[in-house]
């Protein structure tokens, strides 16, 4: 398990202090897949670099299994990295070397003999795909080959947890599916706990469990991936996870009787829910705007409808609505 613990990271410019982090405070459990979400200039990288104690924070801990890292000696924190590996965007390979080098070389660093390397090694090309691939260079492979090398040799150290910086955006579509599944096969035969720093939705709502927005260097949301995908709450959240629904919803102002309907895992959703209610209790409804999403076969997300301006049919409307499984339902007179 790590705890990051009321964790602030300043820099000091030229033109004054930069407040990179501010009192984060997250817990990831052992096999989480964890997703630290923002936008650029958020804070991701710099608390990734954290974590490993590639930078130090001002204030705060990180604390592993226990352990706080920030007060081990330099000979102890190296010892510990092994316990936390690190992906890349840019896959940082040796190009001057062949994929079983590139993958027995965390495990020479720590002394292990070469004949043991080799063999990890190999078994772990078995486990990313790439067992043809042994002796072929970084500069033959394409960019979803070279990530599964620098996946197998981030786990030549069988660590604990595998951070992943930005690992899929250079990637293609088709490749960054692939590359997710392998990492979701990594967390659930390994149990390794990874932490996803990422600025891509996608990336989240396809692999991660929990999740974390990050908005100027602050935590303003977290918790289970389908809560807040079905009902975020922060600004940042809402831009994020529906960034064309927050603002279509915006424009309506008008409406006397108005209803939000949150989906928070509901099968039922898929189904013409709103035709539906109309031909069973003769409430008809505009649908005003919608922004869902499908996850695991489940819908999450938002959808705004004005109900005729009558007491009767708007308490019909609620009570239908509300009885379907994993749907909340409410009246509203601002929609934001």
């Amino acid at each position: 398990m790590i705890e990051i613990k009321n964790l602030s990271k300043t820099f000091q410019t030229a033109e004054g202090t930069v407040e990179a982090l501010k009192d984060i405070n997250l817990t990831i459990q052992d096999g989480d897949i964890y997703g630290i979400i923002g936008m650029s200039g958020a804070g991701k990288s710099t608390l990734v670099r954290c974590i490993n104690m590639l930078e130090r924070p001002t204030q705060g801990q990180v604390v592993l299994d226990g352990q706080d890292v920030g007060a081990l000696s330099q000979k102890e924190l190296r010892a510990v990295r092994r316990n936390i590996t690190m992906i890349f965007q840019g896959f940082n390979l040796l190009m001057q070397k062949n994929c079983l080098r590139n993958i027995c070389f965390p495990l020479e660093l720590s002394g292990v003999k070469k004949a043991e390397a080799e063999k990890r090694a190999m078994e772990l090309l078995e486990i990313v795909g790439l067992p043809d691939k042994a002796k072929a260079y970084p500069a033959q492979l394409s960019g979803g080959q070279q990530q599964r090398i620098a996946i197998a040799r981030a786990l030549a150290t069988n660590p604990k947890v595998l951070l992943c910086d930005e690992a899929t955006s250079a990637l293609d579509p088709k490749t960054t599916h692939s590359i997710l599944n392998l990492i979701r096969e990594i967390n659930e035969k390994m149990g390794i706990a990874v932490i996803i720093i990422t600025h891509q939705m996608s990336v989240v709502e396809e692999i991660c469990n929990r999740v974390a927005i990050l908005d100027d260097g602050a935590v303003v949301e977290e918790g289970k991936v389908s809560d807040i995908f079905s009902n975020p709450q922060s600004a940042a959240a809402k831009r994020l996870v529906f960034p064309d629904g927050a603002e279509e919803m915006q424009e309506y102002d008008m409406w006397e009787r108005c209803i939000r309907i949150v989906f928070n895992g509901a099968a039922a959703a898929g189904s013409p829910l709103i035709s539906k209610m109309a031909i069973e209790k003769q409430v008809v409804a505009n649908i005003l705007a919608a922004s869902t999403k499908t996850i695991g076969g489940k819908v999450y997300g938002h959808m705004l409808l004005s109900v005729p301006d009558d007491e009767g049919q708007l308490k019909t409307a609620l009570d239908y609505l509300g009885a379907v499984p994993d749907v909340v339902v409410e009246e509203v007179s601002e929609h934001v």
